[in-house]
This record gives structure tokens, C-alpha cells and sequence, in this order.
């Protein structure tokens, strides 16, 4: 049993109070999941995880941050072009063609 040192009150190892609800593994994934990189400190601040599972965890989210930023460049990249593209389609030269109102 453990007791109290201000009061003397008797605890049950049983009834110990649980940690703080914000260092769940739910609440670490949903964090990452919805701010990415900024959940870091989350992790650091855990006192469930190792420091081994601190790095590991830092580094695959670092080298995910790094990619998913290289790969939206690129979609960025290749959606101006496919912009221009049919931009060009769009702005077809009507003066120069009679149309309909030549045949009349």
C-alpha cells in the first residue's frame, strides 16, 4: 500500500490514478494524423514511450513530412501545367475562322 505523506490516507495500488488522457496511443495517432509534425512534443513529453521509440517515431515522421512535401510540389507542378493546357484549348482564335455566320 502507499500512503499519503501530507494526510497518512492508505492507497490501493489499484486505484492508482492513470495518466493523462492526451498520452494515450489514440489520442498520439490522432494528433499526428491532424497536425503532423507539430504533434512532435507529444510524443516527447510521453512518459510511456522510450527514448529509442522517441527517435524512431521523430525520423519517420520527419522523412513522412519530407515526402509528402516533395510529392505535393510535384502535383502542384503537373496541375499548372494541365492548367496552361486547357487554358490554351479554351482560348481558341475566333477571328480568324468565318463560322457559321461566313456560310450565310
Amino acid at each position: 500500500m502507499i500512503t499519503c505523506p501530507h494526510c497518512g490516507k492508505e492507497f490501493d495500488e489499484r486505484n492508482k490514478p492513470k495518466g493523462k488522457w492526451y498520452f494515450s496511443n489514440y489520442w498520439v495517432i490522432i494528433a499526428l494524423l491532424c497536425a503532423g509534425p507539430l504533434a512532435l512534443p507529444l510524443i516527447w513529453f510521453n512518459p510511456n514511450y522510450t527514448k529509442i521509440t522517441k527517435w524512431v517515431a521523430t525520423i519517420i515522421i520527419i522523412i513522412a513530412t519530407v515526402f509528402i512535401i516533395v510529392l505535393s510540389v510535384k502535383l502542384i507542378a503537373i496541375l499548372i501545367e494541365q492548367f496552361k493546357n486547357i487554358t490554351q484549348l479554351i482560348s481558341f482564335d475566333f477571328s480568324n475562322h468565318s463560322g457559321i455566320i461566313g456560310c450565310l
